[in-house]
Protein backbone atom coordinates (compact mmCIF):
# COMPACT_ATOMS: atom_id res chain seq x y z
CA UNK A 1 0.00 0.00 0.00
CA UNK A 2 1.42 3.34 -0.88
CA UNK A 3 1.27 6.29 1.63
CA UNK A 4 0.71 9.92 1.26
CA UNK A 5 4.27 10.90 1.79
CA UNK A 6 5.35 8.39 -1.48
CA UNK A 7 3.17 8.97 -3.99
CA UNK A 8 3.04 6.23 -6.91
CA UNK A 9 4.03 8.50 -10.54
CA UNK A 10 4.04 6.76 -13.52
CA UNK A 11 5.62 3.55 -12.35
CA UNK A 12 7.93 5.07 -9.65
CA UNK A 13 7.68 5.76 -6.09
CA UNK A 14 9.39 8.71 -4.85
CA UNK A 15 9.72 10.19 -1.65
CA UNK A 16 8.46 13.43 -0.94
CA UNK A 17 12.29 14.59 0.32
CA UNK A 18 13.92 13.74 -2.93
CA UNK A 19 17.41 15.03 -1.75
CA UNK A 20 18.71 18.22 -3.48
CA UNK A 21 21.99 17.99 -5.42
CA UNK A 22 24.36 20.92 -6.26
CA UNK A 23 25.29 20.89 -10.01
CA UNK A 24 27.95 22.55 -11.94
CA UNK A 25 27.03 24.50 -14.93
CA UNK A 26 28.17 26.69 -17.70
CA UNK A 27 25.52 29.38 -18.84
CA UNK A 28 27.07 31.85 -21.94
CA UNK A 29 30.73 30.78 -20.90
CA UNK A 30 30.05 31.34 -17.09
CA UNK A 31 30.72 28.79 -14.64
CA UNK A 32 27.95 28.57 -11.77
CA UNK A 33 25.62 26.02 -9.60
CA UNK A 34 22.05 24.88 -9.52
CA UNK A 35 20.98 22.62 -6.82
CA UNK A 36 17.82 20.26 -8.26
CA UNK A 37 16.17 17.03 -7.45
CA UNK A 38 17.19 14.31 -9.12
CA UNK A 39 13.71 14.04 -10.85
CA UNK A 40 14.46 17.45 -12.15
CA UNK A 41 17.56 16.79 -13.46
CA UNK A 42 16.60 13.76 -15.34
CA UNK A 43 13.95 14.87 -17.01
CA UNK A 44 16.41 17.94 -17.85
CA UNK A 45 18.56 15.95 -19.41
CA UNK A 46 16.02 13.89 -21.63
CA UNK A 47 14.49 17.30 -22.87
CA UNK A 48 17.93 18.41 -23.94
CA UNK A 49 18.37 15.18 -25.58
CA UNK A 50 15.27 15.86 -27.56
CA UNK A 51 16.08 18.76 -28.73
CA UNK A 52 19.45 17.84 -29.52
CA UNK A 53 21.59 20.41 -27.50
CA UNK A 54 24.14 20.09 -24.50
CA UNK A 55 22.13 20.61 -20.82
CA UNK A 56 24.11 23.62 -20.65
CA UNK A 57 22.73 25.03 -23.69
CA UNK A 58 19.17 24.48 -22.82
CA UNK A 59 20.14 25.82 -19.18
CA UNK A 60 21.31 29.05 -20.94
CA UNK A 61 18.24 29.53 -22.68
CA UNK A 62 16.37 28.81 -19.53
CA UNK A 63 18.17 31.78 -18.06
CA UNK A 64 18.01 34.00 -20.72
CA UNK A 65 13.87 34.08 -20.26
CA UNK A 66 13.79 33.70 -16.40
CA UNK A 67 12.50 36.06 -13.95
CA UNK A 68 13.73 34.82 -10.40
CA UNK A 69 16.12 32.09 -9.07
CA UNK A 70 17.70 29.77 -11.73
CA UNK A 71 16.71 26.05 -10.10
CA UNK A 72 13.61 27.47 -9.93
CA UNK A 73 13.22 28.20 -13.09
CA UNK A 74 14.45 24.98 -14.27
CA UNK A 75 12.04 23.62 -12.42
CA UNK A 76 8.88 25.16 -14.13
CA UNK A 77 10.31 24.51 -17.04
CA UNK A 78 10.72 21.23 -17.01
CA UNK A 79 6.97 20.79 -15.59
CA UNK A 80 5.82 23.03 -18.18
CA UNK A 81 7.73 20.73 -20.96
CA UNK A 82 5.54 17.62 -19.06
CA UNK A 83 2.68 19.18 -19.01
CA UNK A 84 2.89 20.11 -23.29
CA UNK A 85 3.79 16.62 -24.04
CA UNK A 86 0.87 15.16 -21.86
CA UNK A 87 -1.21 17.51 -23.85
CA UNK A 88 0.64 16.61 -27.22
CA UNK A 89 -0.29 12.71 -26.29
CA UNK A 90 -4.01 13.21 -25.24
CA UNK A 91 -4.76 15.01 -28.52
CA UNK A 92 -3.18 12.07 -29.97
CA UNK A 93 -5.23 9.53 -28.48
CA UNK A 94 -8.75 11.28 -29.54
Amino acid sequence: MLSDTMPYIEGAILSMGESIRKRSVEIAGHRTSVSIEEPFWAELHDVAIRKNISINQLITGIDQKRVGNLSSAIRLYVLRDLQLRRIKNDVRQI
